[in-house]
């Protein structure tokens, strides 16, 4: 692309993904905007601007990875240091947005934790927000900012049809997962299948009953992340207890704390489909797992926004 297309914008990434903040940019054709981040010694964290933004747009890429407080505090203070600099503007792509789990009352005295996050981004100045496959929709309505609510969907579609599965049945972990895997099944001609799960405590899942026809089929279970893989594996168990054939796994943020790539390794699940919207060290990678990119969605999202264009097709 021609960067004189984007001289009215700088992209700027934090320090919790910097190598999708470079594929997002490489996609749009142009350089990271010059920043830099540190620690002091005492834990604090340090931003500055290294170059003049004065009357220009700027985009903000931060995931909030394994780390989410202080990838939070250090996106605060780049927000903070852009509007200090007289940026017209602050749009923050947040690929996997951290405390979104937390984002209603389950028990008394509780804090809503993602409307907390929300109202401090306001408070330091956000423009809009672009994330991808919130834990919960209703996320969007805790800022009065455009959220513009990206899916990975296209990208599971894509691959899967390429492997044109048989008797495939798509398997939503859970009622709030019902819709997106339908949406799936329906791209790739497959059934749909639902697991009922319960929470006895935290990271804690036990699937009690599956609804859906799936002996003798593939399947495909899809959610939106694993963390500790908890609820995956309980829910392998009663799958094939029910007489099913090959079980793939896709979700879009590969959390992967605590026994997680253990629990996944050793499931024997034909293959993990995973995006990029969190860096996956080298220790958190096994045999069959399978990375796909949202740089090209996340790049085309900032550039239809920049351009003052419509990116419906990219929610679809």
């Amino acid at each position: 692309m021609d960067k004189d297309r984007f001289s009215n914008m700088r992209l700027f990434c934090g320090s919790a993904h910097p190598a999708l903040g470079k594929e997002i940019a490489d996609q749009l054709g142009i350089q990271l905007g010059e920043i830099h981040l540190s620690k002091f010694s005492c834990g604090e964290s340090y931003a500055r601007i290294e170059e003049n933004i004065r009357g220009l747009e700027a985009y903000i890429v931060q995931t909030i990875g394994e780390y989410p407080n202080d990838d939070y505090m250090e996106l605060f203070l780049m927000m903070d240091a852009l509007r200090r600099s007289s940026a017209t503007k602050i749009h923050v792509i947040i690929p996997y947005f951290g405390y979104a789990r937390q984002d209603k009352k389950s028990a008394p005295r509780e804090p809503i934790s993602s409307r907390l996050i929300a109202d401090l981004m306001t408070a330091v100045g956000l423009d809009r927000l672009i994330t991808m496959d919130l834990h919960a929709d209703q996320i969007q309505g805790f800022f009065s900012q455009p959220v513009d609510h990206l899916t990975a969907l296209p990208l599971f579609a894509e691959y899967f049809g390429k492997l044109e599965i048989p008797d495939l049945v798509v398997v939503a972990p859970d009622t709030g997962r019902a819709k997106f895997a339908k949406k799936l099944g329906d791209r790739l001609g497959a059934k749909l299948a639902i697991m009922h799960k319960t929470r006895p405590d935290h990271n804690v899942a036990e699937i009690t009953n599956v609804v859906g026809k799936v002996r003798g089929k593939n399947l495909l279970i899809v959610d939106d992340m694993v963390d500790t893989a908890g609820s995956v594996t309980s829910g392998l168990a009663a799958l094939r207890n029910f007489g099913c054939k090959d079980i793939y796994l896709a979700t879009t943020h590969p959390v992967f704390s605590g026994p997680a790539v253990e629990r996944l390794s050793l499931a024997g699940i034909k293959e993990v489909v995973v995006t990029n919207t969190l860096p996956l060290p080298p220790s958190k990678h096994f045999e069959g797992l399978k990375v796909l990119s949202t740089a090209p969605i996340l790049a085309e999202a900032i550039k239809r926004n920049y351009e003052k264009k419509s990116i419906t097709s990219l929610f679809n």
